[in-house]
Parts: C-alpha cells; sequence; structure tokens
C-alpha cells in the first residue's frame, strides 16, 4: 500500500540522511564518521590537518611543480590568453613564493596571511607552515573564463647547485605534500635543456608520493631542438624520472612547446598539436571528474586512518603501567617495522596502506605513548560501514548527477576555439580531408582506382567480394580492419562494389596506411555521388505523395 511513498530519491541512507549533491553527502559523511576517528587517535598531528567545507566545495585544483625557468608562469599565462596579477617571467628564479591564481569579479591580489582566515579558501590550514610561507604565498584573483572551471597553483621554481642549499624559511617538501593531497592534477614541467633532477627537486617529487595517478609530466621548449635531439631528450627524461618515481607504469609525457610564440623547429609541429590536445583534453575532464577525485581521495584518507588507529592503540596496549616507560617506548619504535606486520596479519590490512616507517619513527619520539587512546572498535566499524555501503550511495549519485547534468569541461583561453574551425586538430585531415571541397576528394585518384577496378573481372559495372578481397588484402591491413572498410564501402549493401564503392574502400585504406581513424559510418563528403540522395528530388518525391 501506498508503495511510491517508500521509494528514494537523491542519496537517502538506511539511515535517513538524505543528501541533495555528492559534495554535500562527502562532507557529511568525512564530519559525521571519519573525523570523529581522526580526532581521537591524532591523525592530524601525524598526517593531514582536517577537511573543512571549503575543501569539499572549492574547483578542481591544478599544480605546478618544476626548476626555475622551466616555463611554469608563461604555461599559465598561455593557458589563460593574459597576464595575471603578481605574474613575473624570465630566465632567473622569478617566482619566489606560492601563487594561487583563482576566479574572482575584481582583478587583484591578496596576501597568505588574510587568504587563510577566508572560510571560503581552501587554504586556511596552510597557517601551520608559519609566517615565513605565508609571506611568500599570495592569491591571484582575475575575472576569465578558465579560471570560472579549476584554479591553478604556481610554485617557486626549485634550485639547483649550491642555489638549493639556502634555507627557505619553511619546509618546502611539506608544503608541497599539502597540496599535493588536495589538488586534482599534478603537473611536473621539464625544460628540454634542463633535464638534471636536482636533490631539491627530488625531495618535492617524492614529497608527492601516493599521488601517482595525479602526476603528468610536461617537456616543454621541446621546439627548441630538432628530432633526433628530442629522440635523445626523452630517453635522458625517462631514464632521470625512473630513479625518483618508482611505479612499474610509464609516466605519461607530453611534449610540445606551450607559449604564443612561433616554433623554432616546425619538423614536429603535428606532434606538438596531438601532445597539447592530449594535455587540454587531461586538464579538460578535470571539472567532470572532481566528484569522484574527492570521493577516492577521502577513501584513501579513512583508509590511512583506520591504519593509523591500529597503530597508536597498539603501541598504548604495549605500554607498561607504571615503570620503564621510557625505555619501552625507545623499544616499540625500534620495533615498528614489526608491529606493521603484525597489524597487517591480525587486521588483514595491505602493506600499501602503512605510512611510511622512518618518518613515523621520527615523530613518535615526541610523543608520551601511555596517554595515546585504546582501540574504540565502534568507531572503526562506523569507518568500515561507510566504506561498505555509503560510499556506495554515493557514487549511484555520482553516476546521477553525470546523466543529468550537461558535462563539465574547462572553456575559454587556449582551451577556445581549440576543436573547431580550420586550425582544430585533425581538421583537413585523414577522414576529414575534402570536407570543404565542392568535388569529390576520392575522384582526383579515381584514374587510378579505375584501372586496378577494371581488372577485377567487373559483372554488371559490380565486382564481387572475392575479386575485391584479393586487392585489398594487398594492402596487408587486418581482416578486421579491412572487414570495416568493406562495410563503409558498400554503400547500397548489395554485397558488391562498384566503381565509385571501389574507389571509396581505396581512399579509406589510404587513410588508414597514413595512420588516421576510420570512422563509424561514411561522413556526407565522401558518400559517392552515385548514392547520394537529391534533396530536391526527395522533397518533390514526398510532395507527389502527400
Amino acid at each position: 500500500m501506498f508503495s511510491w511513498v517508500k521509494q528514494e530519491q537523491g542519496g537517502r541512507n538506511k539511515e535517513g540522511e538524505m543528501y541533495q549533491t555528492v559534495t554535500e553527502g562527502l562532507q557529511s559523511l568525512y564530519t559525521k564518521k571519519l573525523l570523529p576517528l581522526e580526532e581521537t587517535y591524532l591523525f592530524h598531528d601525524f598526517h593531514s590537518p582536517s577537511l573543512e567545507a571549503a575543501d569539499f566545495q572549492s574547483k578542481p585544483m591544478v599544480l605546478l611543480v618544476g626548476q626555475y625557468s622551466t616555463g611554469k608562469t608563461t604555461f599559465i599565462r598561455y593557458l589563460l590568453e593574459q597576464d595575471f596579477p603578481g605574474m613575473r617571467i624570465g630566465p632567473e628564479p622569478t617566482t619566489d613564493g606560492f601563487i594561487a591564481v583563482m576566479y574572482g569579479e575584481n582583478e587583484g591580489i591578496i596576501p597568505g596571511n588574510a587568504l587563510v582566515v577566508d572560510p571560503r579558501k581552501p587554504f586556511r590550514k596552510l597557517n601551520a607552515f608559519g609566517n615565513s610561507f605565508l609571506n611568500r604565498f599570495i592569491c591571484s584573483q582575475m575575472p576569465n573564463q578558465v579560471l570560472q572551471s579549476i584554479s591553478i597553483i604556481d610554485t617557486p621554481g626549485i634550485l639547483s647547485g649550491e642555489k638549493q642549499r639556502i634555507s627557505r624559511g619553511y619546509d618546502f617538501a611539506e608544503v608541497l605534500r599539502w597540496f599535493g593531497e588536495r589538488v586534482d592534477r599534478i603537473v611536473l614541467l621539464f625544460d628540454a635543456h634542463k633535464l638534471d633532477i636536482s636533490d631539491e627537486f627530488s625531495e618535492a617529487i617524492k614529497a608527492l608520493k601516493g599521488q601517482d595517478d595525479k602526476i603528468r609530466v610536461v617537456l616543454n621548449k621541446a621546439d627548441q631542438v630538432d628530432t633526433q635531439q628530442l629522440m635523445r631528450v626523452y630517453g635522458a627524461l625517462m631514464w632521470s624520472l625512473g630513479k625518483v618515481i618508482n611505479t612499474p607504469e610509464v609516466v605519461r609525457v607530453y611534449l610540445g612547446s606551450f607559449w604564443a610564440k612561433p616554433l623554432q623547429n616546425t619538423e614536429n609541429r603535428r606532434l606538438f598539436e596531438a601532445e597539447s590536445q592530449d594535455l587540454f583534453k587531461d586538464i579538460q575532464s578535470l571539472p567532470r571528474n572532481a566528484a569522484l577525485r574527492k570521493l577516492n581521495d577521502l577513501i584513501k584518507r579513512a583508509r590511512l586512518a583506520k591504519v593509523h588507529a591500529y597503530i597508536i592503540s597498539y603501541l598504548k596496549k604495549e605500554m607498561p603501567s607504571l615503570f620503564g616507560r621510557e625505555k619501552k617506548k625507545e623499544e616499540l619504535i625500534m620495533r615498528l617495522p614489526e608491529i606493521y606486520t603484525t597489524l597487517q596479519k591480525e587486521h588483514h590490512i595491505s602493506p600499501g596502506d602503512f605510512p611510511n616507517v622512518t618518518k613515523m619513527q621520527d615523530m613518535l619520539q615526541h610523543y608520551d605513548f601511555s596517554k595515546f587512546p585504546s582501540l574504540k572498535i565502534k568507531l572503526i566499524e562506523s569507518v568500515d560501514k561507510m566504506l561498505a555501503t555509503k560510499i556506495a550511495v554515493l557514487m549511484a549519485m555520482i553516476r546521477e548527477e553525470e546523466s543529468k547534468q550537461p558535462t563539465a569541461m574547462v572553456s575559454g583561453g587556449a582551451f577556445e576555439g581549440s576543436h573547431d574551425g580550420p586550425f582544430g586538430q585533425g581538421y583537413g585531415e585523414g577522414i576529414s580531408a575534402g570536407a570543404d571541397a565542392e568535388d569529390w576528394i576520392v575522384s582526383r585518384d579515381k584514374h587510378r582506382y579505375d584501372e586496378i577496378f577494371y581488372t577485377l573481372m567487373p559483372i554488371n559495372g559490380k565486382i564481387t567480394g572475392v575479386n575485391a578481397k584479393k586487392e585489398m588484402m594487398n594492402s596487408r591491413l587486418p581482416n578486421t580492419v579491412l572487414g570495416k572498410i568493406w562495410k563503409l564501402a558498400d554503400c547500397d549493401r548489395d554485397g558488391m562494389l562498384d566503381d565509385e564503392e571501389f574507389a571509396l574502400a581505396q581512399h579509406l585504406i589510404k587513410i588508414k596506411l597514413e595512420g588516421y581513424e576510420l570512422p563509424t559510418e561514411v561522413p556526407d563528403h565522401l558518400v559517392p555521388p552515385s548514392h547520394r540522395k537529391n534533396p530536391v528530388a526527395d522533397a518533390l518525391y514526398n510532395h507527389t505523395e502527400d
């Protein structure tokens, strides 16, 4: 009875909580389920500050990291297609602080100390890094269409040689780690003439460990070397990265020259255009995947918080009640790798979920283990329940939001007009060649195709599939590809090819051999003239029928 009353809407879960949006659901789950566990076991002191509303509601962020003069600031200017407040560009280390480039109705700069007290910005927890950092942190606001969808974080140029030994006055690696946990994409920029990875750069990359899925590498200024040199530079870069990024997969490297000046070497122009479009597509997809990224980061945080709770409660349990506490503390810190192994077996935890053992040992030196809280099963069970059931509700909401809302994409700046018009990638090439021509582009080579066609013994102006197969096999393309070409070329679906259909098949083979993809259906400009519908005749025919 009244079954319609029971229908669930939005993100209602079994406890009756109603989420209007995925962002609201994430914030609610964190505050009610995960935050109590973090506060109980001092998670914020050991790992990461607590999350606030602005962390869930902020736009996707892109973090740029690289040595000085690799083009980080120029890259931002290239994307925005306009200068931003606080921008300085030069061959020397010009950017000496962090700049958050964000959208604002009025152009201007917000100093770091004012920025970390603004509840609308996701930077309040940076207050912990002190005045030395905040004096070198600003927010550059401006009305720009690109910034309506994403925010960009420019970082100081990483130093090399003797310069890297000069103290910055704050923990640079820890600040990068803080940003790395919260941004959606991390772009490491390299200069084609500056491939060495200094000690500070190596430490910076190691600080981003655990965020490997967010990292993209850009080899900038690639137009300043020729093709042969570019191959050597690319190989040297991959070798250097292999020593600091310890992953079994090869890191994706984008080649190009990301500034609005003429290319010095144009022989790789097509490669650079394809690479830049791939990078643009990756950045443009960030708003669409923002909710999923935040959900993924919340799951990672929850797993780490659980492991941290097990470690802290285990150390508490092992402490003596009265005498020998200091000696026992030193022993437990020394035995921390063994404790990790014990907890892995006892609670069935993956080794990859545990924090860095060396860092954990250093931090534990400053705490009294006897004051640690004991294991509270209810807090652990609450987080387990969140991961097992409530996350699934939000996953369904993400898919529902994606189906109802228009696809969110970054637009404006360098992203505007990169797909349409004569300068879009692939325009006038491959399958789109001849789209603007008045004649049928296949007819330009049809005389050659006709010579082959008439050697295949056509009957009533058509050749059979058997005869066509013999000729098409000479291309050495796989049968799956040739089968697709046959279906595309056989416009009237009679299982045979006339001279125009055969010419189309040969044209499609040529396109495939040149490295372009085949379409799912024949574009209008490639349909053979004799197989095109006459719109005037169709209109007259339909009028007569009426």
